[in-house]
């Protein structure tokens, strides 16, 4: 693990120094939002890119290993008690994990429980999705793709009392979600999670990992209550309030190689921050 992790921060470097697409998202993302000030957005890239290296390689790792190798990764497991109670309501559960830590090892942990259903967006070309299918799915998972008819393979799964897997931090597209602030800039947050756990009555539990020096260590948090309230943007609002909390505990770790900001209120006048009109860097 540790060759393979200085491996994986060597090539984040180089990234950082070949000013890849993942670089110039990363420190637009920083210059866009309220993370850190200006003057410390570039040391944080750099240290990002390496972080994304390194992740790059532990999803190596986790893709091509046996589940009883890659569940030897993880150290410790905090907040079980939390995990534990919402699956003894009955109800089926809702698992809401952010882009922190390493989501593939998550997976397995969860696989490793119970069957999975887990909702992933789909890539652009095929092969890209045949892949995907092939390194996701294990014993246990169940791999439900992110379009407008995902509700009804969840809810079946969740009353069959089952578990599903959901990134609250994806943009969905619009009429998929609400804008919410998050770190300081408004962002279309998807709002399955909140109108699936309204409907199914499933308690909804958040789940992460965490770079250690050893290996990993495993995160379950009880949602904040207004995740439940009818009103979405309530909703939505407090769902990005814990990953905000979740991303503060190491920035590094957190993906911000990700287009979060692409679509605007349609009511502000803001451009995507993304876009040609800036400046590229």
């Amino acid at each position: 693990m540790s060759w393979q992790r200085n491996l994986g921060e060597v090539l984040g470097s180089l990234f950082y120094r070949m000013n890849t697409r993942e670089v110039k998202v990363a420190r637009r993302n920083f210059l866009y939002n309220q993370v850190v000030a200006p003057a410390e957005a570039e040391a944080l890239v750099k240290a990002v890119m390496r972080s994304t290296g390194r992740n790059l390689m532990e999803t190596l790792r986790v893709w091509t290993r046996v589940r009883k190798d890659n569940l030897q990764l993880i150290k410790h497991i905090h907040g079980i008690e939390h995990l534990q109670a919402a699956k003894a309501e009955g109800k089926g559960l809702i698992i809401a994990a952010p882009h922190y830590g390493n989501w593939e090892l998550l997976i397995e942990y969860m696989a490793s429980l119970d069957t999975f259903a887990l909702v992933y967006r789909v890539p652009e070309e095929k092969w890209g999705d045949v892949f995907l299918r092939l390194a996701r799915g294990g014993e246990n998972v169940v791999l439900v793709p992110a379009e407008t008819n995902a509700m009804r393979p969840l809810w079946k799964t969740l009353q069959a009392g089952g578990m599903v897997g959901i990134t609250p931090d994806q943009q969905p597209k619009f009429g998929g979600g609400e804008f919410a602030p998050f770190f300081g800039k408004q962002a279309l947050t998807l709002s399955l999670i909140p109108k699936l756990a309204e409907r199914s009555k499933a308690p909804v539990v958040f789940a992460y990992t965490e770079a250690t020096p050893e290996g990993f260590d495993l995160f379950f948090e009880i949602a904040d209550e207004r995740i439940y309230d009818r009103d979405l943007g309530v909703a939505t609002q407090a769902m990005n309030a814990q990953v905000e909390a979740i991303a503060k505990r190491d920035l590094r770790q957190y993906q911000w190689t990700y287009k979060r900001y692409t679509l605007r209120p349609p009511s502000s006048g803001e451009r995507n921050p993304y876009g040609p009109h800036y400046r590229k860097s």
